[in-house]
């Protein structure tokens, strides 16, 4: 029973590892960052990160108790259909588009977590860029909030908007990028036109380009795609442009 529990579980984690070169080209990804302690949200100099390599800056791992007291009555609650265990906690790097390099953090369903990581790896080295990746927590939950800041982010139990129905967020199954840039556009029954985030109107002219804007077909839409992700702009009557899912 023992060698077979051990057997079992030295697959499950050459699984993780063997998708993990697949999407990011053989670089790996520590379980824990080697540098954990940066705060969410601040920049680090280019020369920090080539005296570091980048690697040091990414990294999957348990949520730490200082997340867990965060996100404990904000992004998860009782009836939250996740527990907090199958819950991981990701730090990274992003660029911004002025190429500034940008420590990141997002909390998502384990399930996925070695893939989202990888995914922010090659992103980060192709210079592609996203504004802004905090946890929601950070913006009291509240999702238009975050969303009106262009923050990127995962995990946040709540229903879609404007429905009863539990998100895929709801299931740190659902990763958002650029969200004001690319917000969520559908027709009403009244025929009215609705933008998510309020603030983003203007954004949701896909036929004009914005510095953060996702375009079908660019590096970020096919890297999630790759790994069995929907993208939400290519939905038939909602356009959620910001929006990734598996």
């Amino acid at each position: 029973m023992l060698l077979e529990t051990l057997l079992s579980f030295l697959r499950a984690h050459l699984l993780r590892f063997v998708c993990l070169l697949a999407c990011c080209g053989g670089a790996g990804l520590p379980l824990c960052a080697q540098v954990p302690n940066l705060t969410p949200g601040s920049k680090v100099a280019e020369a920090e990160v080539q005296r570091r390599g980048a690697a040091a800056f990414f990294g999957v791992e348990e949520l730490p108790d200082s997340i867990v007291r965060l996100m404990r009555g904000c992004t998860w609650r009782p009836g939250c259909p996740v527990p907090l265990a199958r819950l991981r906690y990701l730090r990274c790097l992003h660029r911004n588009a002025e190429g500034e390099a940008v420590v990141g953090e997002m909390v998502v369903n384990a399930q996925i977590a070695t893939e989202v990581a990888a995914i922010l790896r090659t992103l980060f080295d192709s210079g592609y860029p996203i504004e802004r990746m905090v946890l929601a927590d950070r913006y009291g939950a509240d999702d238009e909030r975050s969303m009106r800041a262009n923050n990127s982010s995962g995990f946040n139990y709540r229903t879609i908007a404007g429905t009863r129905r539990t998100s895929k967020h709801a299931l740190g199954l659902a990763i958002d990028i650029n969200p004001l840039y690319n917000p969520c556009v559908k027709r009403g029954r009244d025929g009215k036109q609705h933008v998510q985030p309020a603030t983003a109107t203007r954004y949701a002219d896909r036929s004009r380009r914005f510095p953060y804007t996702l375009q079908p077909g660019d590096l970020c839409c096919r890297l999630f795609q790759k790994q069995g992700f929907q993208w939400g702009g290519s939905w038939k009557r909602t356009k959620d442009y910001q929006h990734f899912e598996r």
